[in-house]
């Protein structure tokens, strides 16, 4: 006898091969299938991921789970020139297909099938995967615009960087997996952000090493906090469940442990008026932080 996961996907598969479920629209959520199906969500999100791993549907920030296109999965691919194809396009492509799908769904093969052109054409232009990846970091970078004028007080100027990083570590999650602190890579947009935070330190009295580890920390805080975003919009896509709505979903799970008695001072903390936390919050509260230490540090000197 099938598992329950299997029927699911089998109804679904059938869905679609019919055309009931068009290429682009929505599949119903792992949410959606609880409820029709009457399982977990965990069964749920076994049947959506049958259905991924088998290429009839992929994950769209915002949208949920798609049905593929069948232009995506029978395009045929024809012999191109160099004119009609750049780097440039290449790592636009593989970043939509990230943001889209997520970064393990980046490939040369893919990319190729996205243009429509033979998977070796990539290679004039791009050497290797690894390359890639590495443009993709420095061309999001590019995009994170530091302005000519940079605010007065180095304070600021800090703040404004990391700011700037978060958000496109927001906009592109799976970003900080292919940033490191130890091993940097040689990003030119990246040196850029480095440049900027060593000039707004510069003449305060500290030393070259106290100023690029200070501007190194602070990248790297970024970073550390944005690790959270990836793993939240996968879970997102897997339940069909925002953060709010699974904390919903085991508010009763919590009250229970809580009411325990074991945990005097965490029932009165969230329990009290105001209380608020997601990943822009910790971030918020771990920069300010931050800053104020290296506040201490400069006037200490």
């Amino acid at each position: 006898m099938p598992h329950p996961y299997e029927r699911i996907a089998d109804e679904l598969r059938s869905r679609i091969t019919s055309g009931q479920l068009a290429p682009g629209e929505p599949i119903p959520s792992a949410r959606a299938i609880t409820r029709e199906w009457s399982v977990a969500v965990a069964t749920a999100s076994r049947a959506l991921a049958v259905l991924r791993d088998e290429g009839l549907v992929i994950a769209r920030p915002g949208l949920g789970t798609v049905v593929v296109g069948r232009l995506t999965r029978t395009r045929r691919i024809r012999d191109v020139s160099d004119a009609e194809i750049s780097a440039d396009r290449v790592i636009a492509v593989a970043i939509d297909i990230a943001d889209a799908e997520g970064l393990s769904a980046v490939s040369m093969r893919r990319i190729a099938i996205e243009l429509a052109v033979p998977t070796m054409a990539l290679y004039r232009h791009i050497r290797g995967k690894n390359s890639l990846l590495q443009l993709m970091v420095d061309t999001i970078l590019g995009q994170v615009q530091l302005p000519e004028n940079p605010p007065p007080g180095w304070r600021p100027q800090l703040e404004l960087v990391a700011r700037l990083q978060w958000a496109g570590y927001r906009q592109h999650p799976w970003l900080a997996r292919l940033v490191s602190m130890t091993r940097p890579a040689v990003l030119p947009n990246g040196m850029l952000h480095t440049e900027w935070a060593l000039s707004a330190v510069d003449g305060l009295g500290i030393t070259p090493n106290t100023m690029l580890h200070m501007a190194v920390n602070l990248f790297a805080y970024v970073r550390g906090s944005a690790t959270n975003l990836e793993l939240e919009v996968e879970s997102e896509q897997e339940t069909g469940l925002t953060d709010e709505q699974w904390l919903e979903s085991r508010g009763a799970d919590f009250a229970r442990v809580v009411a325990s008695g074991r945990y005097p001072q965490l029932a009165r903390v969230i329990a009290a008026p105001g209380v608020d936390l997601d990943v822009d919050t910790l971030f918020d509260f771990g920069l300010e932080r931050l800053l104020d230490g290296y506040a201490a540090l400069i006037d200490h000197n």
